[in-house]
């Protein structure tokens, strides 16, 4: 088994901090985003859609896709449970993982793909305009989501889960984007300070 990683690219980041909440360690192989690597016809064969990370079991068996991955460790090592406990509760981890990735983390890649003069030679062509569009949307979610985070600790309530690793990835790929959380925003501030603090973070 191998994990194909991209670095500091966020979707990468939320499977190793995933990891590393569950106790896992996995032989990473490095993908260089900055070189196009994953454009290469060798990494193509391990995803035709060219993104990272990927999950390569003993069989052979490719996974993608961020959330896939964890989930196949979920199964694996339930414990701690990062997914919820219970229908209800795994009910409102989904609910908010998907939340804070289509109107966070989505919004966030959208403005530094097509900002950033970096990914020129990777967002052909880049859409200063889209860019632009997506920041008012990041806005408003971050109203919603402060306002969620006002009465939980965590984004999908009590319980640290998958929600939280995509929430901290998300905010902390606002840095790069050139955008940042407002001061006024403290229940926000508040959580991502004590997500932040995690050694899961680091990872």
């Amino acid at each position: 088994m191998k994990l194909y990683d991209g670095g500091r690219a966020p979707n990468p980041r939320r499977v190793r901090v995933f990891l590393a909440e569950k106790g896992i360690s996995v032989p990473l192989e490095q993908v260089d985003l900055g070189k196009l690597a994953h454009k290469a016809p060798a990494y193509a064969a391990v995803n035709p859609l060219q993104r990272v990370p990927a999950l390569e079991l003993d069989d052979g068996t490719i996974i993608t896709e961020s959330i896939a991955i964890c989930r196949y460790f979920e199964m694996l090592h339930p414990e701690p449970p990062l997914f919820g406990v219970g229908p209800k509760d795994a009910a409102i981890v989904e609910m908010w993982q998907r939340r804070v990735e289509l109107h966070l983390l989505f919004p966030v890649s959208h403005v530094f793909r097509n900002s950033h003069p970096a990914m020129a030679a990777m967002e052909v062509p880049q859409v200063p305009a889209w860019a632009e569009a997506n920041k008012p949307r990041i806005a408003e979610f971050l109203d919603v989501l402060d306002t969620q985070l006002k009465d939980n600790r965590y984004v999908a309530g009590d319980r640290y889960s998958v929600a939280d690793i995509t929430g901290l990835c998300s905010v902390d790929f606002m840095k790069p984007a050139k955008l940042s959380v407002p001061d006024n925003l403290a229940h926000i501030k508040r959580w991502h300070a004590e997500v932040s603090a995690r050694p899961s973070a680091q990872a």
